[in-house]
């Protein structure tokens, strides 16, 4: 069609016209349908792992701003959160790209530490309208969303952040639940969740919890500090209950639920889901 210049012309019974006037017919192109000489069986270049897997040392260069190896998460400490800080109250939509951009950082997706620099550079903080701004609680100093989780957790200072409805939406990159995990956030609590970004949520050992009343996202301030209390006997159906002090003095309190399972459970006190492979696997 592109060399009659012609969506109507037929490759298969039409005829073009040469430079030198004669009429000519394209040939049929033909092929093989199976390699003449078969497939290479594979057997020269399968390289079996070995006996010993703990053997096996991944060397990446220090100075690499793409690579770096995974550091396994702490695990729970068994203790109840209290006083933690809202890291920020999202509003509105906040996809996973809010929360982890992509574009020019996809490039550090093997690098953590890199990465992280975006975290939810996207959403828009209730308290005041803006993106990537937020109030340091400690310092009282205006901040990014990274810079001040990072002084946070440099402190040793777990964090949790406010969702709306549909916190995660989106594509299901991982990196929107690793990097809170590794800025030391514990929690994320939100009106409603995508359904894949509040697994990969629980996978890498956050607690993922939502409002019985989407009406209590209003009463919780983005200058609020936090208890979640009845993690003592976190289970599953077992609601725990948010207490918010607010900077006046006064606090709210809300209930939350959440749909972990036994095994989600067990991957928050483990530290992540890798983490309880890791300790069965030592186990065995």
């Amino acid at each position: 069609m592109a060399f009659a210049g012609d969506l109507t012309f037929n490759p298969l019974t039409d005829e073009l016209t040469g430079a030198d006037g004669k009429k000519f017919r394209f040939s049929q192109p033909s092929g093989y349908e199976l390699p003449p000489r078969g497939y290479d069986p594979g057997e020269d270049t399968f390289q079996a792992p070995p006996n010993d897997p703990t053997s096996v040392k991944i060397v990446i260069d220090p100075k690499s701003n793409r690579l770096q190896l995974l550091e396994p998460f702490q695990p729970w400490d068994g203790s109840t959160p209290e006083n933690f800080p809202v890291l920020i109250k999202v509003q509105g939509k906040c996809t996973t790209d809010h929360i982890s951009a992509g574009g020019p950082w996809l490039k550090y997706r093997g690098h953590l530490q890199n990465i992280s620099h975006n975290c939810l550079i996207g959403a828009i903080n209730a308290g005041n309208g803006e993106a990537n701004k937020v109030l340091n609680l400690e310092t009282g100093e205006w901040g990014g969303v990274p810079k001040v989780a990072t002084e946070y957790r440099d402190k040793g200072i777990k964090w949790v952040i406010i969702g709306d409805h549909n916190y995660g939406e989106g594509s299901s990159r991982e990196h929107a639940a690793l990097e809170p995990r590794y800025l030391g956030g514990l929690a994320v609590i939100a009106r409603s969740f995508a359904r894949i970004h509040e697994t990969n949520l629980k996978k890498q050992g956050m607690l993922a919890l939502t409002f019985v009343d989407p009406a209590d996202y209003d009463r919780i301030q983005p200058t609020d500090r936090v208890d979640i209390q009845g993690l003592d006997d976190f289970a599953p159906g077992n609601n725990l209950r948010l207490i918010a002090h607010h900077t006046n003095g006064l606090k709210d309190e809300a209930e939350l639920t959440h749909s972990f399972s036994g095994d989600h459970v067990e991957w928050f006190k483990a530290g992540s889901a890798l983490n309880l492979m890791a300790e069965r696997a030592r186990r065995n």
